[in-house]
């Protein structure tokens, strides 16, 4: 949390599975939130959550889950509410792989009309879809999502990651009134565990490729900024302190010649660089005085 802190990051997305669940290399982590929420609330951060495609996952029980996520951690002072523009804090949500649930099932979760809508109820929440595809964009629209994030760090992997569709991206969801929100990364190496992939690494080049990313989120001037990873080692997305390290079956990415705290340090430059930019286009798009 101290790096996190350091780095002039104000909000941690938690990647969650429901309690008793976790993905297929891990083990269930939900009786670790409270301990997180503790730690980052010492730091002034917040938390939000980062849900997972869990077993199953449909318009049900993702009411049933937000629900449980809000009564259980929703008044901790580090849970994260986001302002909307007509004054409301509503939590934020993620959705990984969204796309995977058919827009209709989101729409009876999503929209005012829907069979099972959290929408005007104690427990609604702005829901953020991820865009991989180009025509995700009109299914997040039907489903009734509040915005879209791009999630990979690998620039041309996908619709959403490549940064030149960034404006477009921007342009679509002001049209519709939806956050955008576009997710930078330092580099990107899975072949530790997906050795087939080696066309989608992208070399660092000490910082420059995560300049590059940053450069190009804040020119879309968006409201937030998401960054894929603080802590996912096995795809090199990291960006806590590194120092070298080798095991006998793994050698670990450092940030040799630079020191271990360099990711974190050109966050913290870039983060002061995009609060200052934010404020001066957010002063440009109030309304004028009569």
């Amino acid at each position: 949390m101290k790096q996190i802190y350091s780095a002039s990051i104000g909000v941690l997305a938690l990647s969650w599975y429901p309690p008793g669940s976790h993905d297929e290399n891990g083990v269930p982590t939900d009786d670790l939130v409270p301990t997180i929420l503790d730690k980052a609330h010492k730091y002034n951060l917040k938390v939000t959550f980062h849900i997972e495609p869990y077993s199953n996952r449909d318009e049900q029980n993702m009411y049933r889950n937000v629900k449980y996520i809000i009564d259980k951690y929703g008044n901790h002072p580090a849970f994260y509410r986001y302002k909307t523009k007509t004054g409301n804090s509503l939590p934020m949500f993620y959705v990984y792989d969204s796309y995977i649930t058919e827009p209709k099932q989101w729409a009876s979760l999503l929209t005012v009309s829907g069979s099972h809508s959290i929408r005007n109820s104690p427990y609604d929440a702005l829901f953020i879809a991820l865009l991989v595809e180009d025509k995700h964009k009109y299914d997040i629209l039907q489903s009734g999502f509040n915005g879209i994030y791009t999630y990979f760090a690998t620039n041309g992997f996908t619709y959403g990651s490549s940064y030149e569709n960034w404006a477009r991206l921007k342009l679509f969801c002001d049209h519709f009134q939806l956050i955008f929100i576009p997710s930078v990364g330092p580099g990107y190496i899975d072949t530790s565990i997906r050795p087939w992939n080696s066309q989608n690494t992208r070399n660092r080049i000490n910082g420059k490729y995560y300049e590059t990313a940053l450069s190009a989120a804040l020119q879309a001037h968006p409201s937030v900024i998401s960054i894929t990873s603080f802590n996912e080692w096995h795809e090199g997305t990291q960006i806590e302190k590194a120092v070298p390290k080798r095991t006998s079956d793994r050698v670990y990415l450092d940030y040799l010649p630079y020191k271990p705290s360099h990711y974190l340090d050109l966050t913290r430059k870039w983060s002061e660089k995009y609060s200052k930019e934010r404020a001066i286009y957010a002063l440009d798009h109030q309304p004028p005085v009569s």
